[in-house]
């Protein structure tokens, strides 16, 4: 983490839960087509958990220009290792008691059901606070300074305080201040109508409403889906397998690491998980190219994979031959992939001058 990340950037939101309510309508084709054993990549929090388990890569980096997303997935790191089960996971995650009524086969509604049943706690809250920042701190190792330490405060705060209904529209006192410095507060967008918020127009999708969400054809590949899923992803973390990383995808360092990485180990990177930073990156001077640039020197073959979201036309660059089928019925985003290696090869022609051209490579 400390080797690879780049300075601390920032962004307009906080992204604590995805809003990519049709994530999972891609992995079917990418189960078929990607290598299990190589490289992820992957950017933004838990919604790359669900990629994982799916597409079982040998080790995973999460590279987010926010600072807090690392601390976020630290806060992740320590909870799911210290969770036998996705009841004791939840449980956790939202400073509830521990879930009555449920057991290792229980559906994910079920488990939802049992943590409706258990008010979050406050006393809970403070005891696994300080649980999670003695196993960084002391079991890990974690050198965590004063402002991470508060960051972790913000980011378990913010489960704490909305539950399960928390959105990718909320945003935490470390991002708003209050009049009197740290607290609690920010914006949820109103009431959740069928597990999504309203916010800037559209309905967000909560945490529930992720982990619960579908391939489109009722299969479920989230993490949380079932035990096997979980224990996977917690094997993972306890080897130290999902590495966290600050980082600009334009930047000159962390993504060119990863591929030293993988390439020093005679690994590929197989899926590189971008949502939809693209679009930032073609609005920022020359940022897009130079991100090209990066992955250019990624180790991959002809199975790797971009993974983005996509949000129509409302950014510009758009071709209006363009057709893709809704896959959300909250007609949030669609989920759409291309190979990492045509990609590449349309960058070093001169083809990708416009996000649309990205989006023209890439199919549902």
């Amino acid at each position: 983490m400390t080797e690879y990340s780049e300075p601390w950037g920032t962004f307009r939101s906080e992204n604590f839960v995805s809003n990519e309510s049709s994530l999972q309508w891609v992995i079917p084709e990418l189960t078929r087509t990607v290598k299990p054993g190589g490289v992820y990549l992957g950017v933004a929090p838990d919604q790359n958990f669900t990629l994982i388990t799916a597409l079982h890569p040998s080790i995973a980096f999460i590279v987010d220009i926010r600072h807090q997303n690392a601390v976020q997935h630290l806060m992740y790191k320590a909870l799911i290792e210290t969770s036998n089960t996705r009841a004791e996971f939840l449980a956790k995650l939202f400073s509830r008691a521990p879930l009555a009524g449920v057991d290792t086969s229980s559906s994910v509604d079920s488990l939802f059901a049992a943590l409706d049943r258990q008010p979050a706690d406050s006393a809970r809250f403070r005891e696994n606070l300080q649980a999670i920042l003695t196993r960084l701190q002391s079991v890990h190792r974690f050198a965590l300074s004063d402002s991470e330490r508060t960051s972790m405060q913000c980011v378990y705060g913010a489960f704490f305080t909305q539950g399960p209904e928390l959105t990718y529209g909320y945003s935490s006192e470390c991002r708003n201040p209050g009049p009197n410095g740290y607290g609690y507060g920010g914006f949820g967008g109103g009431a959740p109508v069928n597990g999504m918020r309203g916010y800037g127009g559209y309905r967000m999708p909560n945490y529930r409403a992720m982990v619960s969400e579908t391939d489109g054809a009722g299969v479920n590949w989230s993490y949380l889906a079932n035990e096997k899923n979980f224990r996977a992803l917690k094997q993972m973390e306890e080897r130290n397998l999902i590495v966290p990383l600050t980082g600009n995808f334009a930047g000159p360092k962390a993504i060119r690491a990863v591929g030293d990485w993988a390439r020093a180990h005679g690994a590929i990177v197989s899926t590189f998980y971008v949502s939809n930073v693209e679009q930032y990156l073609f609005q920022q001077g020359d940022e897009a190219q130079r991100f090209f640039a990066n992955v250019e020197t990624l180790p991959v073959d002809a199975t790797s994979m971009f993974v983005r979201s996509f949000n129509g036309r409302r950014f510009g660059g758009m071709s209006d031959t363009m057709t893709f089928k809704p896959q959300s019925q909250a007609g949030r985003t669609l989920e759409i992939v291309s190979s990492i290696a045509e990609t590449v090869k349309a960058f070093r022609e001169g083809k990708i001058t416009v996000w649309g051209d990205v989006i023209g490579l890439s199919h549902e």
